[in-house]
């Protein structure tokens, strides 16, 4: 099932794990003596062409019925909120620019353009997913309470229809993510009390109702003749936004060789171990410079776990060192391209939507699932986690071809 023991899954010594811990606190260190006005600029600008986008898109659905304009309009709309979700608020909210000390573009004050409202996020987002990364039981952004995508979670009738749950959830997912820390069912399952419950629900509330009078009624009455295109214009641009989020979250956290990780890991976790946690726990995806910008830079997801307040823009050249650090230590990088790797996540999310009995792999060793007992059998142990993968890989190969010859 998920990993129990993070050193004996890595292959690594407790010698090993505190050395690769210190050798990233030095390159945060590194990374934050460097942070000056190249950063400022970078954030001011993109805030500046993420505003000149939207006033675009409005601009074009206020003047004209012509399909073209409507189509320019969705699409500059569509990229605004984009930006201004991934690159801007996610990681305003995260304290990336806190050390900026202005009040207008810090955490504290950052409000985004989606219906989940910001403390919401940063308590579910920020705190219990970063800080309990992939922890079963404990991370609830490890399926959003709506998906199986580990065997640790008992499979259940109701996951025959995840396929159809998936498609909801990526075109609904602000609402996802809004409901997300709210937690409904706690109170049905007496987790949590309505009284605690309450102003959550309250806020949240407040919040869908500033949303949905912005997209819904103030922009398209201001339209005057053309409301009708401006309402579908911003149904469309939301709808867009969602998918794209969901594509690129699911992409850093639900591909094959994302691990997941039993509470036992949490006892006695050294800073080395909650590094390493976050390196297995996560995935990249190979981007340029416009797929970077446009997922948040979340592309470096790996990055991101290991340094959640360092400015995005720093995660490229983060990036570098930090995969020559997993060939030191023998550790896997998980990148790959963009569509492979969501379809590997939509490969995982269909198939644990079956009774475990219908499925080949073990529950130690399959793509979605592992744990250091996939290892049982290796007769002598690796110098590091990459290579026991090669030789678990190299060994089924062997094997699969002597039982074609036979």
């Amino acid at each position: 099932m998920a990993i129990s023991d993070i050193n004996e899954y890595a292959h690594l010594s407790d010698t090993d794990v505190e050395a690769l811990g210190a050798e990233l606190d030095a390159l945060r260190r590194r990374v934050e003596a460097e942070l000056g006005e190249r950063d400022v600029r970078y954030l001011r600008r993109t805030i500046l062409a993420q505003r000149a986008l939207e006033a675009a898109g409005r601009l074009a659905l206020f003047g004209s019925r012509r399909r073209s304009l409507w189509l320019a309009g969705t699409a500059a709309l569509a990229l605004s909120k984009i930006i201004e979700n991934m690159e801007l608020g996610h990681n305003v909210m995260h304290g990336q620019w806190d050390w900026m000390n202005d009040p207008e573009i810090h955490s504290t004050s950052w409000e985004w353009d989606m219906v989940c409202a910001s403390p919401h996020w940063k308590h579910s987002h920020n705190y219990i997913h970063h800080k309990y990364t992939n922890i079963v039981g404990m991370d609830d952004d490890v399926g959003y309470k709506v998906l199986r995508v580990t065997r640790d979670e008992p499979w259940e009738p109701r996951r025959l229809f995840q396929p159809v749950s998936n498609l909801v959830l990526a075109a609904t997912f602000e609402w996802g993510i809004g409901l997300h820390d709210i937690n409904i069912g706690g109170v049905r399952k007496g987790e949590q009390t309505w009284a605690e419950t309450k102003p959550k629900v309250k806020l949240f509330a407040a919040k869908i109702a500033k949303q949905v009078a912005k997209d819904y009624v103030l922009f398209p009455v201001l339209s005057g003749p053309n409301y009708r295109h401006t309402l579908t214009a911003n149904a469309t641009a939301n709808l867009i936004r969602n998918l794209w989020a969901y594509v690129v979250i699911f992409c850093g956290h639900f591909p094959d060789g994302a691990e997941k990780f039993t509470v036992d890991t949490l006892e006695s976790e050294t800073r080395g171990q909650w590094y390493l946690r976050q390196m297995l726990g996560t995935a990249n995806f190979d981007a340029g410079p416009a797929l970077a910008f446009l997922s948040g830079n979340l592309c470096y997801q790996i990055e991101h776990h290991l340094y959640p307040d360092l400015p995005s823009n720093r995660l490229a050249e983060v990036a570098v060192t930090v995969r020559e650090i997993c060939d030191k230590y023998d550790l896997p990088y998980n990148s790959d391209s963009f569509t492979l790797q969501y379809l590997r996540t939509l490969r995982t999310i269909n198939k644990l939507a079956l009774p475990d009995s219908w499925l080949l792999d073990t529950v130690d060793d399959a793509p979605e699932t592992t744990s250091e007992h996939r290892f049982d059998a290796m007769p002598t142990r690796a110098p590091g986690l990459r290579t026991a993968l090669t030789r678990m890989t190299t060994s089924r190969a062997s094997r699969a071809l002597r039982a074609r010859k036979l």
